[in-house]
């Protein structure tokens, strides 16, 4: 992709996401996540119903009356998406990618957090971590980390979500906001994710496409892997052969929520011809 391309790209995704993030997202994104803590404000003076313990005993003694200290939520908070690059998001049976539209939802995301004036960073996996952009503030940082998801090249097509969500247990030292957006066709990341969610707020955004649930009757029909690259001949002919690839799919589907369910942390499903704008604001309400 040249830089005219890419950058007309950006202007694209820029638009659209910006547009919902500001007029839908950013009220509910407000209220869904919270700061870390309390953050001292001011004094003032002692009124009826008042918790006695927030008296502040100096200023009391220093004009006679009972003063009590006035606390408000520390909102600035640090958001991290991490993001699957592997080879099976380069796949699509309707009018677009998987990567794509992890690519949209993590821009209005990234910029449902620049309305909040708080920090982004960005993780790209594979089976290794490809890619780590630090938290910063910024609508350019912002344009970096799309442009980074629309161009970004990974040495690996295969995946390794339990190494990522170490990598990144590693590196942010305080609470942030962590959103996974991945197809999860992968297992074996179970212990990890316990560690992180105990640490992070972590919510799982499941993309896929509806080839990966069922595949219809096509004959004999040569499929590869994306991950791996390795061609195969399948009768999906065969009701026995298309019964096991909806249940290896479904067993996919049943670790990913019940891993995040155990671990305290969000789940939400969307597929590549459904509205993510729907299905986020659903997520941020109920959780809201």
């Amino acid at each position: 992709m040249d830089t005219k391309e890419l950058l007309k790209k950006v202007r694209k995704i820029e638009i659209k996401t910006r547009r919902l993030s500001d007029h839908i997202f950013g009220g509910e994104y407000h209220s869904t996540f919270k700061g870390r803590g309390m953050t001292f404000s001011e004094v003032r003076q002692y009124q009826f119903g008042d918790d006695v313990r927030s008296i502040d005993w100096n200023v009391t003694a220093r004009y006679n009356e009972p003063y009590v200290k006035v606390f408000e939520e520390e909102r600035e908070l640090t958001m991290m998406l991490m993001v699957d690059v592997s080879g099976s998001e380069l796949f699509g049976t309707t009018n677009q990618f998987k990567k794509e539209i992890v690519t949209e939802i993590s821009a209005t995301l990234a910029f449902s957090a620049l309305q909040n004036n708080d920090k982004v960073g960005l993780i790209l996996f594979s089976d290794e971590v490809e890619l780590f952009i630090p938290p910063k503030k910024g609508k350019s940082h912002i344009l970096r980390i799309i442009r980074e998801l629309l161009e970004f090249s990974p040495k690996s097509q295969k995946t390794n979500i339990g190494e990522a969500l170490k990598y990144l247990t590693n590196v942010m030292k305080k609470k942030a906001i962590v959103f996974v957006l991945s197809d999860f066709i992968a297992d074996d990341y179970e212990t990890t994710l316990k560690i992180t969610g105990n640490k992070h707020d972590v919510t799982g955004i499941r993309v896929y496409d509806q080839r990966e649930e069922r595949i219809p009757n096509l004959g004999v029909v040569q499929m590869q892997d994306a991950e791996t690259g390795t061609l195969q001949l399948v009768n999906t002919q065969s009701k026995r052969v298309r019964m096991e690839y909806a249940k290896y799919h479904q067993q996919h589907v049943d670790y990913f929520k019940d891993v995040f369910t155990k671990s305290g942390c969000g789940v939400l499903s969307c597929r590549v011809d459904e509205s993510y704008v729907k299905k986020l604001l659903g997520y941020f309400k109920r959780r809201g």
